[in-house]
C-alpha cells in the first residue's frame, strides 16, 4: 500500500477535514486533489491541514480547458494552487471543441501551444503540467486529446519537467497502441501522474460517472500498474472513481473499499 494515493474525486462529498482526518485514520498518507474542494476549504487552510497531518499531495485537479477564454489566467491560477499545496502535479483536461466549431485537429494544435505558454510559469513553480488524454467519447465537449499517443507529441516540444502525461486506466484501456505508448512515455520520462479506475457496464446516462472501484469492471488494471512500472514509473497510484452510487456512502466506508480494491486489483 506504499504507492496507494486516495483522490478526492472518489468521496467526492466527503468535506475536506473529514477527508485528511480519514485517511490519518487508516494510514494512508497521499491523496490527489480538486480544486473546487479545495476553494471551498481554502487554500492555505487545506495546505496546512495536510502538511500537519503528514499527508503528500500527489496531484491538483484540473487545469486546462484550453477552448475557453480566459485559460491563460486560469491556469496561471492553478500552478499556483498547486505549488502552495506541494503537489508535484496539475492535471490538465485540455477542453473539447471550441463552441461552434468541428476543426478537431484546429482545437488540438492549440492545446500544444496553450501549454507551450505555460511551460515558463510552471517551471518557475515547480509544477509538472500532465496531459489526461480523455476517451473519445468525451472529445466534442471534455479533452480533444483522446490518446496517450497524442498526449505525448503534444508534450514533446517542452521539458519532461515541465510537461508529462497521465495514465489513466479509465480513459486508455481499449487503445491497442497504449503498452507501446507507456513504454514511450517512460523512455521519454513523461508519465507525470497513474490513476486507476474501472469502467463499468452499462454506463449510466450522461456517461461521466461510468467509473468503478478497481475489480468491478473489465479492465486489466494489474496490467497497466506492471507497464508503467517497467516503464520507470515508481511514483504514486491514484484511484479516482466517479459514481453516483459509490458516492452516496459514508467517507471512511468508501476509502476502506477503495483501498481493498486497490490492494486485490492493481497492486
Amino acid at each position: 500500500m506504499s504507492r496507494f494515493s486516495f483522490n478526492q474525486a472518489t468521496a467526492n462529498y466527503w468535506p475536506m477535514a473529514d477527508l485528511i482526518a480519514g485517511c490519518v485514520e487508516a494510514g494512508v498518507d497521499k491523496v490527489g486533489l480538486w480544486r473546487e474542494q479545495v476553494a471551498e476549504f481554502g487554500l492555505e487552510k487545506t495546505a496546512a491541514l495536510a502538511k500537519d497531518a503528514g499527508l503528500a499531495v500527489t496531484s491538483l485537479c484540473r487545469g486546462g480547458f484550453f477552448n475557453k477564454p480566459d485559460w491563460y489566467d486560469e491556469n496561471r491560477r492553478a500552478i499556483d494552487e498547486a505549488a502552495v499545496l506541494g503537489a508535484p502535479v496539475l492535471v490538465l483536461v485540455s477542453g473539447g471543441l471550441p463552441e461552434g466549431s468541428r476543426d478537431i485537429d484546429g482545437a488540438r494544435a492549440h492545446v500544444g501551444d496553450a501549454i507551450g505558454q505555460l511551460v515558463p510559469y510552471a517551471l518557475d513553480a515547480g509544477v509538472q503540467l500532465a496531459i489526461e488524454p480523455l476517451h473519445p467519447m468525451f472529445a466534442s465537449d471534455r479533452c480533444v486529446v483522446s490518446t496517450l499517443s497524442q498526449a505525448l507529441d503534444l508534450a514533446a516540444p517542452y521539458p519532461s519537467a515541465a510537461v508529462g502525461a497521465v495514465v489513466d486506466t479509465y480513459h486508455l484501456w481499449w487503445d491497442d497502441q497504449v503498452w507501446a505508448q507507456i513504454a514511450r512515455a517512460g523512455a521519454e520520462g513523461r508519465i507525470a501522474c497513474f490513476q486507476a479506475a474501472d469502467w463499468i457496464t452499462p454506463l449510466p446516462e450522461g456517461v461521466l460517472l461510468g467509473r468503478g472501484l478497481p475489480g468491478e469492471g473489465c479492465v486489466e488494471l494489474r496490467r497497466f500498474r506492471e507497464a508503467v512500472d517497467a516503464a520507470g514509473y515508481d511514483g504514486p497510484v491514484e484511484v479516482e472513481v466517479f459514481h453516483a452510487d459509490l458516492w452516496a456512502r459514508p467517507g471512511a466506508e468508501i476509502l476502506t473499499a477503495t483501498m481493498s480494491a486497490y490492494e486485490q486489483h492493481v497492486a
